[in-house]
């Protein structure tokens, strides 16, 4: 972490990305676009306000956080504090002094606009108050990519947080340091959630007893127009419901091999990230590196890297969980590593 002391920082929330990727975090993948519609409609139906209450954002840890960096100057968060699902946060908003801007979304599943907004502000932001040293992001859309880059540019120390498995790598990249909202002091970390195949199966069962009770009611011989037409309306009913029952577990089976595809071991890739930086800073007349030079190496190289995401308590403990590549040595204050032959 960069040094706080005399630092001014700005903080930007893109908050309805935060609240959909939690809720799809803590009740799974695309949760939130299948619940929407139930959610605009009523969002105190029991079932749907008791998945609400689970996936709730701990505002305050968000702030907590990016005070760590230095006194905030300005927090803003944007999104349409009209409806329901963002209304229930105004007062804690509120009370931790975030403006909150209000967006209009020109329908109920268009692009909220808060990329475009959030960018211009922050821009402005940047040119208006030259003594700004940090920039916070809440978002996770490879979207904020440019502005990410842009901030960097104007010299500011780019912080982006976002939720694991909803936030673009390319975002995590182009920023000075990258943190998971789970791995936040406070917030609980979700069980993950199981995936279900009742509902596709129902809709085939569905579909396949629609077209059993057709062929029944329709072999009778002789019934006429009216229920030949019946008859057609029932198949292409079944036809439909099973075509978009199998659309679903396609569209399941897709995201599980996607999963599959992308999935990486984060220890593994932890340890191969310190075996890079052990090669690369290797390059002097001592094989021996300073333990807190090796971890800033790593987070250059890969602003997400946090031994604490991966269960370790701290960079030494990371070190030693890594002895068959890391050789530590400690005297004193003084911590020292270098590559094992």
């Amino acid at each position: 972490m960069a040094d706080s002391l005399d630092s001014r920082v700005a903080v930007y929330l893109d908050f309805d990305n935060i609240v959909m990727s939690w809720y799809d975090r803590v009740h799974g993948r695309q949760a939130y676009s299948r619940d929407r519609q139930r959610i605009a409609e009523d969002p105190t139906e029991p079932e749907i306000a008791e998945r609400l209450a689970k996936a709730t954002v701990d505002v305050g840890a968000v702030i907590d956080y990016a005070a760590s960096f230095g006194s905030l100057m300005l927090t803003r968060a944007y999104a349409d504090w009209s409806s329901p699902v963002n209304a229930i946060y105004r007062s804690q908003l509120v009370a931790r002094a975030v403006d909150l801007v209000q967006l209009f979304p020109a329908a109920a599943y268009a692009k909220n606009g808060a990329d475009i907004r959030l960018a211009v502000d922050t821009v402005e932001d940047l040119y208006l108050m030259p003594d700004l040293t940090h920039v916070v992001i809440v978002a996770g859309d490879s979207d904020y990519v440019p502005l990410a880059q842009r901030c960097r540019r104007l010299g500011r120390y780019v912080i982006a947080m976002g939720v694991a498995g909803s936030t673009a790598k390319s975002l995590a990249a182009a920023c000075d340091e990258f943190e998971s909202y789970e791995n936040l002091p406070g917030v609980e970390r979700p069980v993950a959630p199981q995936r279900s195949r009742s509902r596709r199966g129902g809709g085939i069962a569905a579909a396949q007893s629609s077209g059993d009770s057709t062929s029944t009611s329709t072999a009778g011989g002789e019934g006429g127009n009216q229920r030949t037409r019946s008859r057609r309306s029932a198949d292409a009913d079944a036809k439909a419901r099973a075509a978009e029952a199998a659309a679903e577990e396609a569209a399941e089976a897709a995201e599980e091999a996607e999963d599959e595809e992308v999935g990486e071991d984060p220890r593994e890739a932890a340890t191969q990230l310190l075996q890079r930086a052990l090669q690369l800073g290797d390059r002097g007349d001592s094989d021996w590196l300073h333990a807190s030079a090796v971890k800033s190496h790593m987070r250059r190289m890969d602003s997400s890297f946090s031994e604490k995401a991966i269960g370790f308590r701290s960079f030494n403990d990371f070190l030693k969980g890594n002895a068959e590549i890391a050789e530590l040595e400690e005297s004193g204050h003084e911590r020292l590593v270098r590559a094992k032959d």
